[in-house]
């Protein structure tokens, strides 16, 4: 849409709310210096699983990958698993969390491929090794984004997002809590995915200048209006730094430790970058890995191929 000369440079708006926004959302929006999107909530996945059955099971919250490949099978106790990642055994959300948390990225700074090194690798062959032992509830009714799993007492862990909160909260009341996703190896560290919503402007519009000033109005300056559609329709976190510590429901709880996690653990959820072709190479890539036991170096390998000649249309 950029580079198709579809929207428009909104970099003006901002001002001086421009230190308001998490820096990290702003770059995913950011191309060739100029600002696109003007976000508007964010929203963010994360793991939660039920103190209760941990402390039954003595095993401690995870913190390293290996922790939690631990726990599963610590949790495993008869019917209930003690780790939901999705029914393809995660292979389709934790692609980047397993990055973020080797220390490696989707791109280098100076845009080249990130995703192809021993790290990753090993951590992927971990999960495909998860994959195959028993531990991981695969074949639940609902997948990750719905809380089902957890909620109805099929596993101990889940991966999903601060959406499900609110139900999760009314299930489960105090047996709740919220974690990243692991870190891995010595120069990893914790990490949680998240993605903004964002208002951008049409170039083919015969109103830009209106639009920009409606966009302004709205996503910059109304910061109460901002902070009534992030609690009031669905649950979500603000945009705005300065309006987290305002959201009534992001005060407490698991509610607010997950709030947390975006300033302390985030990375947004792809790079800007990261063309649709790159993603559908990595993603099938990663499936192979974690499900069929293909070779993660081999494998990622011929992901790269396709990165960079998809980075050479647009880097």
């Amino acid at each position: 849409m950029i580079t198709g000369n579809q929207v428009v440079d909104l970099s003006e708006l901002l001002g001086d709310a421009k230190s308001d926004f998490t820096p990290a959302m702003l770059e995913r929006m950011t191309y060739e210096g100029k600002l696109y999107g003007i976000p508007q909530v964010i929203d963010l996945q994360l793991l939660v699983y039920r103190p209760s059955l941990l402390q039954q099971a003595g095993v401690q919250p995870p913190k390293t990958l290996d922790e939690l490949i631990d726990a599963a099978g610590k949790l495993t106790q008869g019917k209930v698993k003690g780790l939901f990642l999705g029914n393809d055994g995660g292979a389709g959300v934790v692609g980047g969390p397993v990055l973020w948390s080797s220390g490696h990225d989707y791109l280098t700074s100076d845009h080249k491929p990130d995703f192809n090194n021993a790290e990753v690798q090993g951590a992927l062959a971990k999960l495909h090794t998860l994959f195959g032992s028993g531990h991981l509830l695969l074949g639940a009714p609902a997948d990750w984004s719905e809380p089902n799993a957890i909620a109805q007492g099929l596993t101990a862990m889940q991966w999903t997002g601060l959406w499900a909160l609110p139900q999760l909260l009314k299930t489960l009341g105090d047996d709740l809590g919220v974690l990243p996703f692991p870190a891995i190896g010595s120069a990893g560290r914790q990490s949680v995915p998240f993605g903004a919503y964002a208002s951008a402007v049409s170039a083919k519009s015969g109103h830009v200048d209106a639009a920009k000033a409606f966009v302004k109005w709205l996503w910059v300056d109304q910061t109460d209006k901002q902070l009534e559609w992030a609690q009031s329709y669905g649950f979500h976190i603000p945009a705005r730094t300065s309006l987290i510590a305002k959201a009534d429901k992001l005060k407490s709880g698991v509610a607010a430790q997950a709030a947390g996690f975006v300033n302390s653990y985030g990375h947004a959820q792809t790079p800007l970058l990261w063309t649709p072709t790159s993603s559908a190479a990595f993603s099938d890539a990663v499936d192979k890995i974690i499900r069929s036991g293909a070779n993660p170096a081999s494998t990622l390998a011929a992901v790269e191929s396709t990165v960079s000649t998809e980075l050479k249309r647009f880097a």
